[in-house]
């Protein structure tokens, strides 16, 4: 499947982007809030070597700048 978004090779890297995302926006407001980040990662755990993405959003490239194509392996259903 091809996704528009944003690669990381390590999750690190992917925690370091959502949490630049939920700062800008301020979240959570408290810790009790349900919505604690404004984007979440996927893992792309078929593909070798597995990476994380965030799917693009145009609310979110601002901050995480432009996004690029790349093909996700999916199950077959």
């Amino acid at each position: 499947m091809l996704i528009n978004g944003y690669k990381y090779t390590t999750e690190q890297e992917a925690i370091n982007a959502r949490k630049a995302c939920a700062d800008y926006y301020g979240l959570p407001v408290s810790p009790e809030d349900i919505t604690q980040y404004w984007v979440d990662y996927e893992i792309a755990e078929l593909d070798n070597p597995i990476f994380w993405y965030i799917v693009f959003d145009e609310s979110i490239e601002h901050i995480l700048g432009q996004p690029t194509t790349f093909e996700v392996t999916t199950e077959e259903n």
